[in-house]
């Protein structure tokens, strides 16, 4: 749904019994391509975890969106893949580089801390 120049999507009810969504929060999202389910589960299933969007030896400028329990910064790259980059502040945009690689989320260490401006 459309409103005041903004796009606005429907949850289910459910979802937001079982999800642990919160009406009047704002989330962010990520829009997939549907895959086409075959007669194989097994198949369809490995379909559905989707490549992680970066590699390891990636470099990325990103912004550190929040920090951590462990005080790690938290960046998102595309689909909403989380980054972890230590020894990083909220706010900070810094250049990185993806050290590993996991099927939901990476880690990155510091290449350069940039001018947020920039």
């Amino acid at each position: 749904m459309q409103q005041d120049g903004a796009t606005y999507i429907e949850i289910p009810e459910q979802e937001m019994a079982l999800g642990g969504i919160d009406a009047g929060d704002v989330y962010r999202i990520a829009i997939l391509e549907a895959q086409e389910e075959s007669g194989n589960e097994e198949s369809v299933s490995s379909q559905n975890a989707p490549t992680p969007p970066v590699e390891v030896g990636d470099e990325r400028t990103v912004d550190i969106e929040d920090i951590g329990e462990q005080g790690d910064g938290i960046a998102r790259v595309e689909r909403g893949y989380v980054i972890i980059v230590p020894d990083t502040e909220q706010g900070e945009r810094v250049t990185i580089k993806i050290t590993d690689v996991r099927e939901n989320l990476g880690f990155g260490e510091v290449l350069e801390r940039e001018d947020y401006y920039e």
